[in-house]
Formats: structure tokens, sequence, C-alpha cells
């Protein structure tokens, strides 16, 4: 069985561990049975670990109940940078292992259900543990939107990220992220009345910047370049501009700019919002990749550069998932 899910990036600024909205680059996971553990890994993250400890491996054993399993997973999403990979491996390989609730699996492993939750239902969501179980609202979203990614050459861990994070914070700053989070999902539902200031933040990320110096200048340079917002992307280091449809290669110009002046190197990627969310392919009968060729294939056209294709309505839908594995 294969499953594909999308990367994601959490937060958005203000919406700390609660929002993330699903983009599209993919990891793809199949699972079959087989007389010994056999992993194989393409793409991003491919060698890092193809053995027991890797994630995909850990996760089918876990849903399969059994190590007999020959998995393959396939990703376009960079590991490390902020885009969710690691809730979109955990998904993708829940689902192909034949799990009854990938979400619950992910948000299990990933430790907050925000990155889980965007790539098991797609677009843009809110997500909580309420009670032990997970609950997801998909939150209107303006599909003219794309995102313009910097993806820095740079591994930050999750962890190594909320240890710069203080243990407390004040009520003016509790109060000055909700008031940005008002005002960046009403900005997100329409684009014509997302403000800058949106994106805003006191809890989690000038306490960041430290771990990624360049972070502030290349921001400013993200909405200097047309982003109508911009922000971290989860724990970073991955930077994200906020953009119309029509301005998304400019930004993404002045973005591959800006880091050659800040002398960082990585790439600057192009992305529209992914709407499907996980999918699963239960007899090798659909094609993931219909509309273009993955990043991985080696009739690819290497890093995604452009958005495109068509995507469902982007209004908004409640989802309540049984948080039992």
């Amino acid at each position: 069985m294969r499953a594909r899910a999308p990367a994601s990036s959490a937060n958005l600024g203000p919406g700390f561990d609660t929002l993330a909205v699903a983009l599209d680059q993919y990891v793809e996971v199949e699972v079959e049975k087989a007389s010994r553990l056999i992993v194989r890994s393409v793409g991003e993250g491919a060698g890092m670990s193809d053995d027991p400890s890797h994630l995909a491996a850990r996760v089918a054993i876990d849903v399969a109940g059994t190590d007999r399993l020959a998995i393959t997973v396939r990703s376009e999403v960079p590991v490390g940078r902020g885009l969710g990979s690691s809730a979109a491996l955990a998904a993708a390989a829940a689902a192909a292992a034949g799990a009854k609730d990938p979400l619950a699996v992910a948000a299990y492993m990933d430790g907050h259900p925000d990155n889980a939750a965007a790539s098991v239902v797609g677009g843009l969501v809110a997500a909580a543990m309420v009670k032990g179980a997970v609950r997801v609202v998909r939150l209107t979203l303006d599909i003219s939107l794309v995102f313009v990614v910097i993806v820095p050459d740079l591994s930050l861990s999750t962890a190594k990220a909320r240890f710069a994070l203080p243990n407390e914070v004040t009520r003016e700053n509790a109060a000055f992220n909700l008031s940005r989070m008002a005002l960046l999902i009403a900005g997100l539902a329409d684009s014509r009345v997302l403000l800058k200031e949106a994106t805003e933040d006191r809890l989690h990320q000038d306490f960041r910047s430290p771990l990624f110096p360049a972070a502030p200048n290349l921001l400013s340079k993200l909405s200097a370049g047309g982003a109508l917002a911009a922000c971290w992307s989860g724990a970073g280091p991955s930077l994200l501009g906020i953009c119309r449809g029509a301005d998304g290669a400019k930004v993404q110009q002045a973005a591959k700019e800006a880091m050659a002046e800040a002398d960082v190197p990585g790439k600057a990627l192009l992305l529209g919002p992914d709407m499907h969310g996980l999918i699963v392919d239960r007899d090798g009968s659909d094609d993931f990749w219909r509309d273009r060729q993955p990043s991985w294939s080696a009739d690819g056209q290497g890093d995604t550069d452009e958005a495109g294709g068509t995507v469902p309505d982007g209004g908004g839908q409640f989802y309540d998932f049984d948080g039992n594995r």
C-alpha cells in the first residue's frame, strides 16, 4: 500500500503550535510484506538511516505489529528545515501500514498536532489536543495565495529551537499574539485584507533568531520583494513569504538575491497550498504524480520552482479524530 502526504508550514508567526498550512511538496511511503525488514529511501533524506531507526520504519512496524516489511520512502521535503518533514513522513508511513487513524499516530510521533493535521487534512488548519484527542478545524484559505520558502542549507532540530524559548510569557505578549492571529486568519481567508503585521509574533520568532542570525534581514527582504507577510516556517530555519499568486515569481527572485547577498546557501522555493492532504493508494492504481514529475524522479525538473495545478475549494471544515492510536 502507498500513501502520500504534503509538507507543511506551522505557526505562521503568531499561531504557535496551533496553525499550519499544507504545501505542495510531498513524502510518499510504500509498505509491503517481506521476509525481513528492508528500508529504502530516495530524494530528501536518502540514506540517512535506512535501517530500523528510520522514522518510517518505526511507525510502520508499530502499526503493522511486525518488522517483516519492505518500506520505501520517496521525499521532496527537506529534513530538519521547519517544513513538517517528520509529520508528513509519519502520516504517510502510518497510512501505508494500515493505520485506522494516521493523524493520531503522526501527532503522537511529532509531539504536537499542527504539522500532522495539515499533512493529513490539507489546506489551512487549526489544531489542538483536547482531552487526549486531536481536534482539527480546516479554516478558509484564499487559494490564490502562494508561498515563497527560503530553505537554507542549515538543519535546526525542533528540540533545539524549543529550548531557546522562555518558559513563561507575559499577558501583554499573549494578547499581542492573539490579536495578530485573528488578523492572520482573516487575511489568509481573503488576501485583500492580509496585513504584513499579521505574522508578527512575541512568543518564539525573536527568541529563535540567534539560531539563524540572518533570519530578520531575510524576512525583511521577503516583504520588500512583494510578500504580503513573512514569518518563520515552523521551528525554522526555513522562512516563509505569503504572496499573491501573480507576485510569487518576483518574490522568489528577491529571496534568491537576498540569500546571495547575505551569503546564505540554500534554495528559494515557490510552492502552492496543498488542499488534498493525505492520499492513500491501496492497490497501486492511483497516480499521485499526474500533474508533474516528483523532484526525486530521473525525469523530474529538480527543485519545485513553480506553484500550479488546480486545487479544490479552500473553505472551512471541522474534523474530529479519535486520539487513540
